[in-house]
């Protein structure tokens, strides 16, 4: 078995068993009406449809009703026709109680091992357990929810409709041109109470290279990239125009650390990323400002768009940048 999932104030606090048992668990049923409250029923039995289909039915228990308590927690449905949070499987390699991973062993006892081009690969036992993922309609649900956006969307790009790019002063779209055939890239927009407002452009093979970067599923050929590319470059625009542009509430933050995690613990916010390690990396890296556009940020400011205090605490200024930022009123 995996190394077990985090007792204290976690809601698969038992022995792994079966997802029907933890959701007849009368303790697990409290925590979440705690978060949920009438919901709960309805909640659970969409948490149940989804742990039913072939892939998840061999996941391990407790991370199939940890991810669900995530999205809970979010007040997003399980739901993958909803498109808001989903409950996704993926392989990875079998851990002690101690963390370490479990050989294979063969017949003999010794652990087997598969030989690549002159070179030798130990192999360990798998197991498969439950990612949670937010889709896109779930990262636009909790910005809407901060109550810091006037609007926020994200739309396919086709051919004829981008009219010029600039990243600096902005991208240009004719959205008269019809759509024709596959699209050629993928723009994310928001705009805030403040009348701030930012954008991003991805075309599809930088979002591709972004996948293949971070998603192992992706990489692999299967899974929710393959199903449904559209959804996916739709979430990477706006999750990663979110992470670096918008003030981001609590909720936000957790949203975007949860996103394609093995869910360890709820409240303490204990994420494994068997898949990757891109939304630590989007939380934890600041903004930096290239100096053709750092007056633009100045104005920004100085009209009100945003607060000196966060610009000095959320972008990676330098030296002269961070002097011109504090001398403001």
């Amino acid at each position: 078995m995996n190394a077990p999932v985090k007792a204290e104030n976690q809601v698969a606090e038992h022995d792994p068993k079966s997802i029907k048992a933890y959701v007849s668990d009368a303790k697990i049923r409290q925590k979440f009406e705690e978060v949920l409250g009438k919901k709960t029923q309805g909640f659970l039995a969409s948490v149940m449809q989804v742990a039913n289909q072939p892939a998840l039915k061999n996941a391990v228990p407790a991370t199939v009703i940890n991810a669900a308590m995530m999205a809970a927690t979010l007040d997003l449905p399980i739901n993958n026709n909803l498109g808001f949070a989903y409950i996704v499987p993926y392989s990875t390699d079998a851990k002690d109680e101690k963390g370490k991973k479990i050989p294979l062993l063969d017949g003999n006892g010794n652990q087997v091992k598969k030989y690549y081009n002159g070179k030798e690969f130990p192999q360990y036992q798998k197991t498969t357990e439950a990612q949670f993922q937010l889709g896109y309609k779930g990262f636009v649900q909790l910005a809407q929810r901060s109550g810091q956006f006037s609007r926020i969307a994200a739309t396919p790009v086709y051919e004829g409709q981008l009219i010029s790019a600039n990243p600096l002063l902005g991208y240009e779209f004719d959205w008269n041109v019809k759509p024709q055939g596959n699209p050629i890239g993928y723009v994310a927009f928001f705009k805030l109470l403040n009348g701030f407002t930012a954008e991003l452009y991805m075309t599809v093979d930088e979002i591709q290279k972004h996948a293949g970067t971070y998603s192992q599923s992706f990489k692999s050929g299967y899974g929710v990239w393959k199903d449904n590319f559209d959804a996916m470059a739709l979430k990477t625009v706006t999750k990663l125009l979110l992470s670096k542009q918008a003030p981001l509430s609590i909720e936000m933050q957790t949203a975007q650390l949860a996103d394609q995690s093995v869910v360890r613990d709820v409240d303490t916010n204990d994420f494994d990323y068997i898949d990757h390690n891109e939304s630590v990396a989007a939380i934890e890296t600041k903004m930096t400002v290239p100096d053709a556009e750092f007056p633009v940020l100045l104005e920004q400011i100085k009209a009100g768009a945003f607060e000196k205090d966060y610009v000095l605490s959320e972008y990676a200024l330098t030296d002269v940048q961070r002097q011109a930022v504090e001398v403001l009123p």
